[in-house]
């Protein structure tokens, strides 16, 4: 699996969520609608890409999505899927920064459990 992946990078306390996207195309994991805060074109684009389901960053894209629409518990699954994953992977930030795949997953849970991601700010560098 390539390390240029897309994932959402999830800023604790009253930060942004960052998205991200990867020098490529970024249609398999919904960067495109996530930055422009259209979460079911997100799903859709992410469902509907040819990245395996268990892809840490089209996992992690799809909880953000899900999160953003209210959906928690089904981007707890998302985030728990790539948290639980034995293989770990490093996702670059559109702020070029490279995070684990787990740290990402865990982060989204943390703001789930707190009830943050209401209000989120989507951010884009590419």
């Amino acid at each position: 699996m390539s390390t240029f992946m897309t994932a959402a990078l999830l800023v604790l306390g009253s930060g942004p969520i960052e998205v991200v996207a990867t020098a490529g195309p970024s249609s398999d994991v919904g960067f495109e609608e996530l930055a422009a805060g259209d979460n079911l074109a997100a799903i859709s684009a992410i469902e509907a890409g040819s990245l395996p389901a268990s892809d840490p960053a089209r996992l992690i894209n799809h909880g953000v999505a899900l999160a953003r629409l209210g959906d928690h518990e089904g981007a707890r699954e998302k985030f728990a899927e790539v948290v639980a994953d034995s293989d770990r992977y490093r996702l670059e930030t559109g702020s070029g920064k490279w995070v684990d795949s787990r740290v990402l997953a865990r982060r989204g849970l943390s703001l789930i459990d707190r009830g943050e991601f209401e209000g989120y700010a989507a951010l884009a560098s590419r």
